[in-house]
């Protein structure tokens, strides 16, 4: 294959970029203020109606912002790449961090002093009246204690508004804002009045409606301030582009959009939109080839250069959406990342392929704005066209961590089995990080919660014990197990335990959304709320899901089979030893580190020890390499960062040099497998208050980072609060096979039972990639993991120099995007903790 390269952007879209690359994050105060005053002036309405005229209140008056060279308009805020704030939801926390958000660790942002005023005399009418108020009324004591000692936390929708949704774009492009409302004025026409509903249906109606015609009137003030930018501009160009804009806004999202260039506006109106009912992250646009696709074939007149700057312009204002959290959430979440996931390629409804020009043409917008934004991923499928999983492959090469790629043969059926018809299975889109939806029709919920596996197994070990408080079950002293039955038997007992009170948690929540915060705008464009005449927060999707994610999984499993090995197959350790050594954290301070292959010696002194060791003793099997790189390392120099030895060295040494998850080898892989589905079981046993059914994913965002601080030594050699495997990828540094054999390792993982998505991060070299050959050997790898049922994989290439030279030069490296986790970010906006984890990720070759 002969690599076809990719164009240059425009002149525009490198300018608007730059201002994107360069823009501070502000907190702003109009949309706190604005919703304040509607909930003051709708006291004693209907939940429903309340939001609708909160709704109504800021489409009517939120500041109309168009910046310079856009051709595409809408805008959350008055400054770029900035953020407003939904006390509704929840308050507090931004008020305690008016002094501290400019400088804490993740995602800083500005609150001018004014701006702060502002938000402290909104913030005085909302104590009480919140979700997250409400929720943590509903909680019991125990569930709060398993959130403090870190097991599990809700924090996403505790403390923010329900997102992780995709709505029918498509619906909107056909018959517009004003054909929804026709259709909602027609099912009220309909309705039974002696259905004991009639009232609730009416009151959601009318919601609809009043939200609508506040949004038409968005586009219409965007229209306004178009024509009077126009009659001062001195630009023949520029003024010329206003009036097309003013003409844009005019008639679209009001009415279906005529033109690909309409279709283009009144898609980002409904993504703005959204964003400004709610706080909600995860609003993603999913098959955006498909919808769009029909109005660029029917666009005759249209330039094909001109349409690709449209779509670029589309990515830039992906990028302008930012969102603030509280300080430990930002940790879990670092990079800014709002997690709009745009899909393309894939299958059809009726199983054909459904690759198009649009598809294409998103790649190449991907390549121009080499922005963290869209979240951009792709569906792989039998019948994928080796031209676009090879063109996919060259963007990736690019080092930006996308696109991400998704496997339909998994996704399909684990997705029929919870329930969703195969036409609708086939119509599935990515929201957020990796989780799989059927499009316009499911409220999922996803990552409704983080759920510490590798925790759950600290405090079997303790016997239900967390930092020496009685937190779980007591289900036997870990020293006193006789066989790994006994260790499964109480890790059972404990995941039971735990996984109820995440559900518990999550359904709070669940509640108190539904009561205090229905989203009249969102629900109308899910399927089927204006059928049923009820919002999204209150069951009206088709599909309703809830979605926890699990992360730790290869540390728990890893963990497990030291256990079974080192004691019950080899005896080389007795359990009251590895207890002794774990509760000493193996002879370090918590937080210090001890020599470890891998760890605190260079990549150059460990690439040096495996040649040694290789060269001396030819092919060995995992654990035997470990253990002698360990032993050549331990031998040669000291420990970077440990201090003196101890009297567990020979113990950690022993269970680091275990086999590991992610070379390949059944008996490990197995046990990676058997915790997971632990977790996973538990989780399907659950139904949420709208109806719907509990799905387990395994993804972490950054949060492996920031919840292994929560988490003790491990039976795999791990240290006291260093960072946990991300997703379902192996330890980093573990495996040493090659990439092959890592991903036949993570494809045994049962990835049908997580129905709420899988994420596997794996890192190359650029060179391991170059020229026709890499990239035919890595799509080929791709096609060789999807063939064994692996359910997602996304790719970092970039070396571990260039990582290091960010860090000490950021500001030579302002562009640099990587993957994080389920989503792309400038690498020098992280938190050093999350940059040292993705530097730590074992450097892949072919």
């Amino acid at each position: 294959m002969i690599e076809k390269g990719f164009s240059k952007p425009t002149d525009r879209v490198m300018r608007l970029k730059n201002e994107i690359l360069n823009a501070k994050p502000y907190v702003e105060s109009e949309r706190a203020v604005l919703v304040t005053e509607a909930y003051k002036e709708t006291e004693g309405l209907p939940a429903i109606l309340r939001r609708a005229k909160a709704a109504e209140k800021i489409f009517n008056n939120l500041p109309v912002t168009i910046r310079n060279d856009e051709l595409i308009v809408g805008a959350i805020t008055k400054n770029p790449r900035s953020t407003e704030i939904c006390p509704e939801f929840s308050y507090d926390w931004v008020e305690k961090e008016f002094d501290t958000m400019a400088t804490r660790l993740a995602d800083p942002f500005l609150i001018p002093k004014e701006t702060a005023k502002e938000l402290h005399d909104a913030f005085l009418y909302w104590p009480g009246k919140t979700t997250s108020d409400l929720a943590s009324s509903y909680m019991s004591q125990e569930a709060k204690d398993c959130i403090a000692s870190g097991v599990f936390t809700v924090g996403n929708y505790f403390y923010g508004g329900v997102g992780h949704v995709c709505v029918d774009y498509g619906k909107v492009l056909k018959i517009g804002f004003r054909g929804i409302i026709t259709e909602v004025v027609q099912a009220m026409e309909k309705m039974d009045r002696m259905d004991p509903d009639y009232i609730k249906k009416q009151q959601f109606y009318n919601a609809v409606i009043i939200a609508y015609t506040a949004a038409i009137n968005f586009a219409h003030r965007y229209a306004a301030k178009a024509l009077e930018l126009a009659q001062n501009e001195a630009n023949p160009t520029r003024k010329a582009e206003l009036l097309q804009i003013a003409q844009n806004c005019a008639r679209v999202p009001e009415n279906g959009a005529t033109t690909f260039y309409e279709a283009c506006q009144s898609f980002w109106f409904v993504q703005c939109l959204l964003q400004i009912e709610s706080s909600g992250h995860s609003i993603s646009p999913g098959r955006f080839d498909q919808y769009m696709y029909p109005f660029l074939c029917a666009d005759k007149s249209i330039d094909k250069g001109f349409a690709q700057e449209l779509v670029d312009c589309i990515w830039i204002k992906l990028n302008d959406v930012n969102k603030t959290r509280d300080e430990v959430s930002a940790q879990a979440f670092a990079g800014y990342a709002v997690f709009q996931n745009l899909c393309v390629g894939g299958q059809t409804e009726g199983g054909l392929d459904a690759t198009n020009e649009i598809s294409y043409m998103c790649m190449e917008a991907t390549a121009h704005v080499r922005l963290p934004a869209p979240s951009f991923s792709i569906r792989v499928w039998q019948g994928t066209p080796d031209d676009f999983l090879h063109r996919a492959c060259e963007v990736v090469r690019l080092g930006l961590g996308v696109p991400a790629m998704y496997n339909d043969e998994v996704i399909v059926p684990a997705l029929q089995n919870r329930g969703v018809t195969l036409h609708d299975a086939r119509n599935y889109g990515i929201v957020g990080c990796v989780e799989p939806q059927c499009i316009h029709k499911t409220e999922g919920w996803h990552d409704a919660a983080f759920f510490n596996v590798a925790k759950v197994l600290e405090i079997t070990l303790n016997n239900g014990k967390a930092g020496g408080k009685q937190l779980g079950p007591v289900t036997g002293e870990f020293t006193s197990f006789r066989n790994m039955d006994d260790l499964y038997a109480a890790f059972q007992k404990q995941m039971a335990y735990f996984v109820h009170y995440l559900v518990e948690a999550d359904n709070c929540v669940d509640l108190a959304h539904g009561e205090r915060c229905p989203l009249p705008f969102v629900s109308a464009l899910v399927d089927d709320c204006i059928g049923r005449g009820k919002s999204l927060q209150e069951g009206g999707a088709i599909y309703n899901f809830t979605g926890p994610q699990a992360f730790g999984v290869a540390d728990t499993g890893d963990s497990v089979y030291a256990i079974q090995k080192n004691v019950f197959e080899d005896k080389k350790i007795t359990l009251a030893e590895m207890k002794e050594a774990l509760d000493a954290n193996f002879g370090l301070p918590v937080g210090g580190s001890a020599p470890s292959a891998g760890g605190d010696f260079t990549e150059e002194q460990v690439f040096a020890a495996v040649r040694k060791v290789l060269s001396s003793n030819g092919s060995m099997d995992v654990s035997a390499l470990k253990g002698e790189v360990y032993r050549t390392l331990s031998g040669q120099a000291a420990p970077a960062a440990g201090g003196s030895s101890t009297k567990y060295d020979a113990i950690r040494r022993l269970l680091d040099a275990s086999p590991a998850f992610g070379n390949d080898i059944d008996d490990v892989d197995m046990v990676a497998r058997e915790c997971a589905l632990i977790y996973c079981r538990e989780v399907e046993k659950y139904t949420n208050p709208r109806g719907g059914q509990f799905q387990a994913g395994i993804y972490p965002v950054s949060a492996n980072v920031l919840f292994g601080k929560d988490v003790a030594a491990l039976p795999d050699g791990r240290l006291a609060k260093a960072p946990l495997a991300d997703g379902v990828s192996p330890r980093p540094g573990q495996d040493v096979k090659g990439p092959t054999a890592a991903a036949n390792s993570v494809a045994k993982l049962d990835h049908f039972i997580a129905s709420n998505g899988t994420l596997y991060n794996q890192k190359f070299l650029p060179s391991a990639l170059a020229g026709d050959a890499g990239l035919q050997n890595f799509a080929s790898l791709v096609r060789s993991y999807f063939d064994h049922k692996g359910m997602h994989v996304q790719f970092n290439v970039i070396d571990r120099q260039t990582l290091l030279d960010a860090q000490l030069e950021p500001e030579k490296h302002n562009d640099l995007v990587v993957r994080v986790a389920g989503y792309s970010a400038q690498f020098v906006v992280l938190a050093k903790e999350v940059q040292d984890d993705i530097i730590s990720r074992t450097e892949q070759t072919l």
